[in-house]
C-alpha cells in the first residue's frame, strides 16, 4: 500500500540552546528512562489512521538511536534550516507521493494521539487548508507557567493569535494577546498555546522552500510565520486537552517539568 497519510519527526543533534537534545533521557512514571527521541516516536505511532512515521535526522548519532528502537528513519541535508525544511526534503524520499504529510517535531513527547487525529480530520473535512496546526486553550495554570519562562528569561511555549476563520494572525514565543490579569483556575484565558505539530499537502510543504525566510520568522525563531508573513492560510485547530497537561521540551529546565507531568499522570 502507498504512504497517504505520514508522520515525519524532525531531529537535529546541534540546538543552540539545547545540543543534543533528542538523546536526552527522560523518566516515566515507573522510573524507566527513555529517550526524548523514543518518547516523541511513541507518541506519533499512537495516533490512528496513520500509514507511516519516520525520523528526519542528519546525525548519525539520532539515527543509530532511532533505528534501536525500531523507527523507520530518513537521513535529511544538514543544510535544512528548520524543520519543516526537512520534511520538505524528505518527501521526495517517499516510495509514493503522501496525502498529507503530518510534523510532529522531536521535543514534543507529551503530544497525545488525538491532536494528531483531530489535525488530520481537519485537512481531509476541509480540501481547501493546506496548511494546519493544532491549538490549546491555555488554562490559569498553563498561562502561569508560560508567563514564568518569560518572567525568568527563558524561551518556552509558542502562543498564536486567530483571526475569525480560526487562521494564524500571528505566532509568538511571547504571551499574546498581552493580558495582565490573575485568571482562576477554569475561567477562560483567551490565550492558545501552539502545540508544535503540523499538518501539510505536498504542495504546501513544496511552496514552502521555494520561499525565503521572513523577518518576524527569523526575529522569532518560528518557522510557521514563513507561511503567515507571504499570506498563506495557516488554519488553527482547537484541540481538546481531556485533562492531559501539554508541554515541550525547549530547555533543560523542561526535563523535570515533564517528568514531573509523566509522573502525575501515569505515563510510562
Amino acid at each position: 500500500m502507498s504512504d497517504n497519510i505520514v508522520i515525519f519527526i524532525p531531529a537535529r543533534y546541534a540546538s543552540a540552546r539545547f545540543p543534543g537534545k533528542p538523546l536526552v533521557q527522560l523518566r516515566g512514571a515507573s522510573g524507566t528512562s527513555k529517550s526524548l527521541i523514543r518518547r516523541s516516536w511513541e507518541a506519533a505511532v499512537a495516533a490512528e489512521g496513520v500509514d507511516a512515521v519516520y525520523v528526519l535526522t542528519d546525525d548519525e548519532r539520532i539515527e543509530a538511536a532511532a533505528k534501536e528502537f525500531g523507527a523507520d528513519v530518513l537521513m535529511t541535508s544538514s543544510k535544512c534550516r528548520n524543520g519543516t525544511e526537512r520534511c520538505a526534503e524528505a518527501v521526495a524520499l517517499l516510495p509514493s507521493k503522501p496525502r498529507i504529510v503530518v510534523n510532529l517535531q522531536g521535543d514534543a513527547p507529551l503530544t497525545p494521539a488525538w491532536y494528531v487525529e483531530g489535525l488530520v480530520a481537519a485537512m481531509l473535512d476541509d480540501p481547501d487548508v493546506a496548511i494546519a496546526t493544532p491549538v490549546l486553550h491555555a488554562s490559569a495554570e498553563h498561562l502561569r507557567r508560560l508567563r514564568q519562562d518569560r518572567q525568568a528569561g527563558r524561551v518556552g511555549g509558542t502562543t498564536a493569535v486567530l483571526d475569525r476563520n480560526r487562521n494564524a494572525l500571528y505566532f509568538s514565543k511571547e504571551v499574546l494577546p498581552f493580558t495582565d490579569r490573575d485568571f482562576a483556575d477554569g475561567e477562560p484565558t483567551g490565550v492558545y498555546h501552539h502545540v508544535g505539530v503540523y499538518a501539510y499537502t505536498p504542495e504546501a510543504l513544496a511552496s514552502y522552500s521555494a520561499l525565503p525566510p521572513g523577518d518576524y520568522e527569523v526575529r522569532e525563531g518560528l518557522e510557521q510565520l514563513r507561511y503567515v508573513e507571504n499570506g498563506l492560510p495557516v488554519r488553527c485547530v482547537e484541540v481538546d486537552a481531556r485533562s492531559r497537561e501539554f508541554w515541550e521540551l525547549n530547555n533543560p529546565s523542561d526535563i523535570a517539568t515533564i517528568e514531573a507531568i509523566m509522573k502525575k499522570e501515569g505515563l510510562e
